[in-house]
């Protein structure tokens, strides 16, 4: 008797948050010219869906003070969408000050993140969301929508999968492109993200779910597998696996680029994303931040030929 075996779509989408949430977390300050690099060569590997920045208070992070001059200096690319985060209306004013190609906003799923974060409740943190939408749409600006703490929160613990989904449901009519759920302290599990994601699918079954998972205990490239087997289409990730939430305590890195793009291309999944320019920019960035980066493909390499397997 066999088991019966795991399907998975034949491409996934891959979009790029390293100059983002990858670098808003470090103590150095990067350079517009340095994070203008990390992007061009995030480009040049195959990736069409990058988030760049965010329209954020400088002093709350200050990693993130020259989003307009690093949108400004974003190479003109038709075929790539450039994304730049918003999370109130004073950030779409100043997105829609430049030449982003479309706007993320943020909703809470637990009430103290929210609460400690954006001084607003997890129900006021959705109307936020949805009018920066509205407002986005109404300019001509796709729009997405990510769930934060989704599978946990540092201050309230648990957060039931009811509200969720409750929330999903709320924004099925805001007229965004997609809803992301994100694993912000990297506390979920494999059959955590399966659970959660079917249930998701159930109850908003047209929209289209992307996944945001940061590696904290270990977990990141097992809840990618459980998210693609289950129906998401599209994943985020780090260069190097870089980043951290600097509003959430011991927050670590996102799931790296790099690993999720080796498991995904030997299962013959697709990216359209370049395995070994990923591997040669996670090298270039752990040399800029002069340290190890936690990515494990980019120290292992890829798949060995048989020239160097004798």
């Amino acid at each position: 008797m066999t088991a019966n075996k795991p399907t998975h779509p034949s491409f996934i989408e891959i979009v790029d948050v390293s100059a983002r949430d990858g670098l808003q977390n470090e103590d150095r300050l990067f350079s517009t010219d340095e994070k203008l690099a990390l992007i061009n060569r995030a480009v040049d590997s195959g990736l069409r869906r990058i988030e760049v920045s965010s329209f954020v208070h400088p002093k709350r992070v200050p990693q993130m003070a020259d989003a307009e001059a690093v949108i400004a200096g974003l190479p003109d690319r038709k075929d790539v969408t450039f994304i730049g985060l918003t999370l109130n209306e004073r950030g779409l004013d100043r997105a829609l000050e430049t030449k982003i190609d479309e706007v993320g906003c943020v909703v809470v799923a637990s009430d103290g993140f929210a609460m400690a974060n954006q001084g607003q409740t997890s129900a006021e943190s959705v109307s936020v969301a949805k009018a920066i939408i509205k407002r986005a749409r109404a300019e001509k600006l796709p729009a997405n929508v990510t769930i934060s703490t989704a599978f946990g929160c540092p201050f309230d613990g648990e957060v039931p999968l009811s509200r969720v989904v409750d929330i999903c449901k709320a924004l099925a009519d805001s007229g965004t492109r997609e809803i992301a759920i994100a694993d912000t302290i990297g506390v979920g599990n494999p059959w955590h993200v399966t659970d959660m994601v079917a249930a998701i699918k159930d109850a908003v079954p047209d929209m289209p779910l992307r996944a945001h998972f940061h590696n904290t205990r270990n977990m990141a490239v097992a809840n990618v597998y459980a998210a693609v087997t289950a129906g998401v289409v599209t994943l985020d990730g780090t260069i190097g696996g870089i980043g951290g939430c600097p509003f959430a305590p011991n927050a670590t890195g996102n799931v790296a680029l790099e690993d999720v793009i080796y498991m995904l291309h030997r299962a013959g999944v697709g990216t359209g994303v370049s395995l070994d320019q990923i591997i040669e920019t996670a090298q270039w960035l752990s040399g800029l931040m002069a340290r190890d980066l936690p990515g494990m493909v980019s120290k292992a390499g890829s798949f060995p030929k048989q020239d160097q397997a004798s």
